[in-house]
């Protein structure tokens, strides 16, 4: 089991927006197995949570990862993976398409909400890109 955290950041709506991602193997004890702090395109903040997920579920498969555990502040995310909200924004619709791609190739899957205090080094990864 993987424990991945995301985040994406964008600084005006929409603005300049990055991603940050930090795995670990231990939810607790927290030693990085991969991160990634990297700018993305001018867009909105849930644009960038969003791709923050995609990023991270695509690298968790290149790393031979087939079960998952997601954690995101983006409670707008969260629920709509968890099927509690509906996607209707069309900028949205696509990303979640990818998502439902990239799910089915995991034999695990699952995505809580965490306060923003409990997502400290994703959210740091990704303003760390930005501030690149």
């Amino acid at each position: 089991m993987i424990y991945i955290f995301c985040d994406g950041a964008s600084r005006g709506n929409p603005g300049p927006s990055a991603i940050g991602v930090f795995a670990c193997f231990d939810a607790n004890d927290k030693k990085p197995f991969f991160q990634i702090s990297k700018k993305i395109e001018v867009t909105t903040n849930n644009v960038a949570e969003w791709k923050a997920l995609l990023v991270g579920l695509e690298e968790a498969l290149k790393q031979s990862q087939r079960h998952v555990q997601v954690f995101m502040d983006s409670q707008l995310v969260v629920h709509q993976v968890n099927g509690i909200y509906k996607v209707k924004n069309p900028k949205l619709i696509p990303l979640y398409k990818k998502f439902l791609s990239l799910k089915s190739q995991f034999e695990s899957f699952a995505i809580s909400h965490i306060p923003r205090e409990q997502n400290k080094q994703a959210d740091l990864l990704a303003n760390q890109a930005l501030d690149k």
